[in-house]
């Protein structure tokens, strides 16, 4: 099967745009404005009406810049692997019209939420400029913590859009796994508070690896866990042919059951 071109990906992604916006007055401005509006919530309502602070941090901003590098990426992550779930039912029109390599309608999902996530981040580092933020040499690793992170939601959205095929009511249930993955990643709280054995367990979860990757760059100015940057780059990429292997396998089966 034929991978789609960059021209047709490209399309799909400004055609993506246009339709979560589709009757609105300002149409794709509202990329701009709702990751502002976010960053608004994350900085103001909860780092200052709320009161939110770092434990050990004096800074009035730790905690709203804690919050953010939390929250952006996972709005990215969960976002990809849910939409990714259903895209081989919602572009079935284009795949029984067009000979694609089913695998590649992904990509612009996630170049959608990746052009999404960058718009975010405009904002926040805007915010970090004018707070007099230190910026170090360890933010260069921001982009590869970031890559690891699609490539980890892009095999579990595939993982997730081959099987909802043949089981439609996995797509609630991929909803529900974000939402209880989501609340045991420390993004809102700081993992100190867990009990010792959800601590002992939860350390295990690529997402606390990628959100504490975020957490120790950003907030605590430090180098992310070598250890655990390794395991994180293993599982990604092992994921990602293994939910590639088993889509081939059925393949012929997706497509007879779309």
């Amino acid at each position: 099967m034929a991978a789609l071109s960059a021209s047709l990906i490209w399309d799909l992604t400004k055609r993506d745009f246009a339709e979560r916006f589709a009757g609105s007055a300002l149409g794709s401005v509202w990329a701009f404005i709702w990751p502002l509006v976010n960053l608004f919530i994350y900085i103001v309502i909860f780092g200052k009406f709320m009161g939110g602070r770092l434990p050990g941090n004096g800074d009035i901003y730790a905690y709203s810049i804690y919050l953010s590098v939390g929250l952006i990426p996972w709005t990215a992550f969960a976002s990809t692997i849910s939409r990714s779930s259903t895209v081989f039912l919602d572009k079935k029109n284009i795949i029984s019209k067009v000979d694609v390599s089913l695998p590649s309608l992904l990509v612009f999902i996630n170049l959608s939420e990746s052009i999404t996530f960058f718009i975010s981040n405009v904002f926040l580092f805007a915010f970090l400029l004018v707070t007099d933020y230190e910026f170090s040499m360890k933010l260069l690793l921001f982009p590869f913590i970031f890559y690891l992170q699609q490539i980890l939601a892009f095999g579990l959205g595939l993982l997730s859009a081959t099987l909802v095929v043949f089981v439609r009511d996995l797509k609630e249930v991929v909803g529900i796994i974000l939402q209880l993955w989501f609340w045991f990643t420390p993004i809102v709280y700081v993992s100190n508070i867990l009990p010792d054995f959800v601590k002992k367990v939860v350390v295990f979860s690529p997402a606390f690896i990628i959100t504490e990757a975020y957490h120790r760059v950003f907030v605590f100015h430090a180098y992310p866990v070598v250890s655990s940057m390794v395991i994180l780059t293993v599982i990604a990429h092992v994921l990602l042919i293994g939910s590639y292997l088993l889509f081939r396998f059925l393949e012929k089966d997706v497509r007879d059951f779309l």
